[in-house]
This record gives C-alpha cells, sequence and structure tokens, in this order.
C-alpha cells in the first residue's frame, strides 16, 4: 500500500516485477501519467484504519511482552474486542 509519497517508478517497476498491481496514485506532479488501480485504491482505506486502530493497543506495537505466547494471546484479543 502506498500513496502519492511513494510514487517512483522504482517501486512500480518492483512490484510489476513481482506480479503485484500498483494502486499507488500518481504524484501531481508527474508529467507522463501511470496507471494504478483506482478500485484497490478506495479499499486503501480499510487497511489504513485497521492499523490505526491497533496502534490503540500500544503494548502490542510495542511488543513489550518478552514471551511469545503472552504476545500472541494479547493479538488474539485485541483482535477480539476489534472484531466486536
Amino acid at each position: 500500500m502506498g500513496d502519492q509519497g511513494d510514487d517512483r517508478d522504482t517501486i512500480r517497476k518492483m512490484l510489476s516485477q513481482q506480479g503485484i498491481p500498483p494502486c499507488i496514485p500518481p504524484c501531481r506532479c508527474r508529467k507522463k501519467p501511470v496507471h494504478y488501480s483506482k478500485r484497490l485504491d478506495r479499499k486503501g482505506h480499510k487497511i489504513e484504519n485497521l492499523f490505526s486502530r491497533q496502534k490503540d493497543w500500544r503494548p502490542i506495537a510495542t511488543r513489550y511482552d518478552g514471551c511469545a505466547h503472552v504476545f500472541r494471546s494479547a493479538i488474539l484479543l485485541a483482535a477480539t474486542v476489534l472484531f466486536w
């Protein structure tokens, strides 16, 4: 996922080589127009909202827990709360 700040030919080339359709909207100052998936770009806000909600759970984002099983439990708890 990228925004207009990530609009570089090198990033687009790398995505194309990996078979990923670029959904980065072109920068306004771009002289040569490029194609991108407008449908995927519109759906990108859902992913951004998910990360925003996860940042509310600061201990998970900074991984305060040293044990893997406690960290996994915290992730599952946060996912359950966010789902409801």
